[in-house]
């Protein structure tokens, strides 16, 4: 079976190049992830065009998803080869924008005096380094290092979201955004998002016509607002750096599971994400720890896995990429197929929209279906890639195969668990494209003569609202 869960990568120096792109692409990347947060405006645009163009020179469909840089709290430039700091030294953090040295952390917040209080605990880079706080005078806060480790570039630096008194999107997320729908960016991660206000705030037009939101989930307000976000977002990222400093680690994979259930249920694609395979930042193989993460990650229901610094800054992107692309098929192998609708319908939700409710029903219709038929395919004709979304919840055995004339639909699917986007060249409604859909997927070699397949859309008033149509069809 080939792989079902996607892949995003991070791009970064050590992945930037074309020929690293096209490695990656084959490798696996269904993804490329562009991070605002350590880059400048200008970078990620020159980045996000040789994506494209490798993308095309290499005759693969790749999704690009801008991460913008959010109000993350970072330090100050630590030097090139790091600063280490070990267990018990004693330093001081104090606002600002300057150099960190081994003595002083500089920190881009201008309320950190007031924010943070002394017994606090304040980790750096996702845990890298953790000290606590111990006292505080009029221009700083001296701090003892409890896990020592070294830190490198802007590490972010984790302060309690019930303090924080910044909003998401934030003025320079906004400028960002409007430079990257000028050239019709697929998708689009908001951070710290605390209410589905939040995604509103953002402004842009409903996929496809605007870029796809991934809501990334990292706050204790996200998690109790958690069904409003998924609702308000295209996507939702579990980002477990920060969401693993918010709440007792112990928590983290339990949490990771009721998000990720969510997501399904509510027919939004589900990505895990921060330290999958970290020690390919570095190392030629993964821990066996980090692999078998991985392979649970998908056993969870991911829809997609994330890359951060693995491929970014990581010895071997293209190794790094193959290698959580064969651990991600050997886990959809083995993925318990048989009772995921089941234990679906625990979680299922209730459609408020009407036109939702429809699709609901005739995607669950499908999966029926295909399961009793053994389908060799599911087909579905969408205009914004909601159909593909809703059956994809199933984890049917049977291949996606997501037609769309909308070509950022095409690229917004590169997300979606098990969905083999393709663009489908045609202006007319959905059921009069189903010959032609059906002759394209004989030509890529999807389907063969013979093979039974489901065949999903919509027709009359609801085409481009809602699937209104199952048919079963043998190919002839």
């Amino acid at each position: 079976m080939p792989r079902r869960t996607k892949i995003i990568a991070t791009i970064g120096p050590t992945s930037d190049s074309e020929a690293v792109l096209k490695g990656m692409i084959e490798a696996g990347m269904d993804v490329a992830r562009l991070s605002l947060a350590h880059e400048s405006l200008e970078q990620a645009l020159a980045r996000y065009h040789r994506v494209r163009k490798a993308a095309a020179d290499f005759g693969r469909t790749v999704g690009i998803l801008v991460d913008l840089p959010g109000p993350k709290v970072r330090a100050g430039a630590v030097p090139d080869e790091g600063l280490l700091l070990l267990e018990g030294q004693r330093l001081r953090l104090t606002p600002g924008t300057g150099t960190s040295t081994a003595e002083v952390i500089q920190v881009d917040y201008d309320q950190l005096l007031s924010d943070i209080h002394p017994g606090d605990t304040v980790a750096f880079g996702d845990g890298a380094v953790v000290v606590e706080a111990l006292g505080r005078a009029d221009d700083h806060i001296e701090v003892s290092v409890i896990h020592g480790g070294v830190l490198k570039g802007r590490p972010g630096i984790h302060i309690p979201s019930d303090r924080l008194r910044l909003t998401s999107p934030t003025s320079e997320d906004l400028r960002c955004l409007d430079a990257f729908i000028d050239v019709d960016v697929d998708m689009v991660a908001l951070s710290f998002v605390r209410s589905a206000h939040d995604v509103r705030r953002v402004g842009v037009e409903p996929h496809p016509r605007g870029p796809l939101i991934v809501a990334k989930v990292e706050t204790r307000a996200a998690v109790e607002n958690l069904d409003g976000i998924i609702e308000a977002s295209g996507a939702v990222m579990v980002a477990r750096g920060d969401l693993g400093s918010e709440f007792p680690i112990e928590e983290l994979p339990h949490l990771q599971k009721r998000i990720i259930h969510r997501c399904i249920a509510l027919g939004r694609p589900a990505i895990t994400a921060t330290q999958m395979l970290e020690s390919m930042i570095q190392a030629p193989i993964p821990t066996r720890a980090e692999a078998s993460d991985v392979a649970n990650a998908v056993f969870d229901g991911s829809s997609a896995l994330m890359l951060s610094g693995e491929s970014a800054v990581g010895v071997d992107p293209v190794h790094a990429v193959a290698t959580m692309a064969r651990i991600a098929e050997r886990a959809d192998d083995e993925f318990d197929y048989d009772t995921w609708a089941d234990q679906l319908q625990t979680i299922e939700r209730d459609a408020t929209d009407p036109a939702n409710a429809i699709t609901d029903a005739m995607t669950s219709a499908a999966h029926r279906a295909a399961a009793a038929t053994n389908a060799a395919a599911i087909i579905c004709i969408s205009r914004s890639g909601f159909t593909v979304r809703s059956i994809a919840r199933f984890r049917p055995r049977a291949r996606i195969i997501g037609f769309s004339t909308h070509e950022r639909t095409v690229r917004q699917l590169t997300m979606s668990w098990g969905s083999v986007p393709y663009h489908l060249e045609g202006t007319e409604r959905a059921d009069h494209l189903v010959p032609a859909a059906i002759a394209e997927a004989l030509r890529l070699g999807e389907v063969k003569p013979g093979d039974l397949v489901v065949l999903l859309f919509g027709t009359g008033e609801l085409a481009g609202r809602a699937t209104d149509t199952l048919r079963l069809l043998r190919i002839p």
